[in-house]
């Protein structure tokens, strides 16, 4: 085992329930300013950071240096005329529920306002990053990285807007992602019909984990990752029914109960995984490698649509990120940031 570790940030997919995460980066954010070296800002303790969906927004960010603190007033302030205008449930039927023009404009300004006004690409990352998204163009799922290996020449051309927007772009929310670019070599690329990442990555732990191993050559022992979640809720359904019907999956309480359940499920299967890779099969070997998992599990009360818009509500769903690090506070700094 080396004295340097690779040390990876992991944020989860979950629409306006971003703002745990970025409530809990602005808590740590706070605690670094009081530091001497000035390293204040959490792209400077990490090798790599992943973010998948409304996580990938936050992770592009980040390694821009937007302050924590700006993301989540960016999620509380504009919440509303992101979600705020939802299409009648007849429109849904053949298109999805919100448009994304407003999206991609407020992220494409606050990325610009960190690159000196000119809109950042992937290669301008401050730190390295790998974004998930679905392509669905090719049919397969896909991950959006700087050019951290020699083989990796295709993504780093990307505006980082546009990455951000196509790892957001969750089925029935947003249409698929489509724009164009010129890369740097002044050729113009298509970038067509893109799909959120979390249909197959909503917690991306695992993947910044192979990619450690994989393109950074990284032993096991020298991995330290801290994975953020957005809040989890057992999805369970112990009534005896006969109606598991479209309405059940997709309407009924205005809950889209199969988007929750493969995004859910998908982040529970990784955590377990990651758990297993760790300390192995029920949790009896000594630590593989240093590993932190910050979420909250919501009960129905403090449960959250993906596109809520009501202020408080928001910023009292955030709360839950500042009760969670008074709990791990002490352990998160020493093992990640001190």
């Amino acid at each position: 085992m080396s004295n340097k570790k690779f040390k990876i940030l992991s944020i989860d997919g979950g629409g306006i329930k971003g703002v745990f995460p970025a409530y809990l980066l602005m808590l740590i954010e706070s605690e670094l300013e009081k530091r001497k070296d000035g390293k204040t800002k959490i792209y400077q303790y990490f090798d790599l950071i992943t973010g998948t969906s409304t996580g990938g927004i936050i992770a592009l960010a980040l390694s821009f240096g937007v302050p924590a603190k700006e993301i989540y007033e960016l999620y509380l302030n504009n919440a509303k005329s992101i979600f705020g205008n939802k299409k009648s449930f007849f429109k849904q039927l053949f298109s999805a529920s919100h448009k994304s023009d407003f999206l991609e404009n407020l992220i494409k300004e606050k990325y610009k306002e960190y690159n000196n006004g000119v809109d950042p690409r992937l290669k301008d990352c401050k730190t390295d990053v790998c974004i998930p998204i679905y392509d669905l163009i090719r049919g397969n799922p896909s991950v959006l990285k700087t050019p951290y290996h020699e083989a990796f020449i295709r993504d780093f051309h990307i505006p980082a807007y546009q990455a951000a927007m196509a790892t957001a772009a969750a089925p029935t929310y947003f249409n698929p992602y489509s724009s164009t670019y010129v890369d740097l070599e002044n050729i113009n690329k298509s970038f067509i019909n893109k799909v959120d990442g979390g249909v197959m990555a909503n917690n991306p732990t695992l993947i910044a984990f192979l990619e450690a191993i994989k393109a950074f050559k990284v032993e096991i022992s020298d991995l330290e990752i801290f994975s953020i979640g957005t809040g989890h809720k057992n999805f369970t359904d112990i009534k005896s029914r006969n109606n598991w019907g479209l309405y059940y999956w997709m309407r009924k309480n205005k809950r889209k109960r199969l988007i929750e359940l493969f995004m859910q499920s998908q982040s529970q299967l990784v955590a377990n995984y990651i758990s297993l890779l760790h300390k192995g099969i029920d949790r009896r070997e000594n630590e593989n490698f240093i590993y932190d998992r910050v979420d909250v599990e919501l009960t129905e009360d403090s449960h959250l649509e993906m596109d809520e818009y009501d202020e408080k509500l928001i910023s009292n769903f955030a709360e839950l990120a500042a009760i969670e690090y008074q709990y791990k506070r002490t352990d998160i700094l020493k093992r990640h940031f001190y």
